[in-house]
C-alpha cells in the first residue's frame, strides 16, 4: 500500500480519530485537574473591613478562613473611629482563595502635634495655604491698624496666642489678625497735624 492509499483508507481515518478523542480526553482531565488544583469556583469575596476594630476583622475573616496583617497605623482621620481600618488591601468585593491574608492599615488615636510656622509679617495670601498644608483649619480673621495690608500680624488658637515653633494638634482652628492697610494714612494726617502744631507754636513765638 502506498502512502497516498493509506492516507485515504478507512484505517488511517479511523486511527486519526481515535488520536483526536485522545487529545480531548486529556486536555479535559488536565483543565479538571487544574480546576480542582486551584479550587476554581470557590474564591471567597474580601468583606469590606473599613471603620471595624481589629478584634472585629478578626472574627469575620475567622469566619471565612481568611488571615489579617495589621501593616501600621495612618494618620488620624475623624472620617473614621479610633483604631478602626482605613485601607486595606485586597479591596472589597476582591475574590481569593481560602487562608489568603488582608492586610490592613489602623486608624491613629487622634491628631498629631505639628509645629506652627513662622508666619507673622507674612500675606494671607502665603499664610492661608502653607497653614492648610499642615492640617490646620483657617478660623476668623480680625484686622487692626498697620500699614500692610492683609498682612498677617498675631495668630491664635483656641483664645491663646502662638509664636513661631509651638506645637498644637494638627487640624486646630487658628485665627489670623491681619493689617487692614491703613495705618499709613492716619500716620500721615496724624504727622500733618503735628506740622501744623509746630507752625503755629513757631508763629506764636
Amino acid at each position: 500500500m502506498t502512502l497516498g492509499q493509506y492516507l485515504t483508507s478507512k484505517s488511517f481515518f479511523k486511527r486519526l480519530a481515535l488520536a483526536i478523542v485522545i487529545v480531548f480526553a486529556v486536555v479535559f482531565l488536565i483543565l479538571q485537574y487544574l480546576s480542582f488544583a486551584t479550587d476554581h469556583g470557590n474564591e471567597i469575596v474580601v468583606p469590606d473591613l473599613r471603620k471595624l476594630t481589629e478584634e472585629q476583622v478578626g472574627d469575620k475573616l475567622d469566619e471565612l478562613d481568611l488571615e489579617y496583617v495589621l501593616l501600621d497605623t495612618v494618620d488620624y482621620n475623624q472620617d473614621f473611629p479610633k483604631y478602626s481600618v482605613v485601607k486595606q488591601d485586597p479591596l472589597p468585593g476582591a475574590k481569593v482563595k481560602e487562608g489568603r491574608k488582608i492586610y490592613i492599615k489602623v486608624n491613629s488615636s487622634g491628631f498629631g502635634d505639628v509645629t506652627v510656622p513662622d508666619l507673622v509679617e507674612k500675606t494671607l495670601r502665603q499664610a492661608e495655604p502653607t497653614l492648610k498644608a499642615l492640617g490646620f483649619e483657617i478660623g476668623k480673621k480680625t484686622y487692626k491698624p498697620y500699614l500692610g495690608k492683609d498682612m498677617v500680624l498675631e495668630m491664635y488658637s483656641s483664645g491663646k496666642k502662638l509664636r513661631a515653633g509651638d506645637k498644637i494638634k494638627k487640624s486646630s482652628v487658628i485665627d489670623l489678625v491681619l493689617g487692614d492697610g491703613k495705618v499709613g494714612f492716619e500716620e500721615s494726617d496724624s504727622t500733618k497735624v503735628e506740622n501744623e502744631n509746630e507752625t503755629e507754636t513757631e508763629n506764636a513765638e
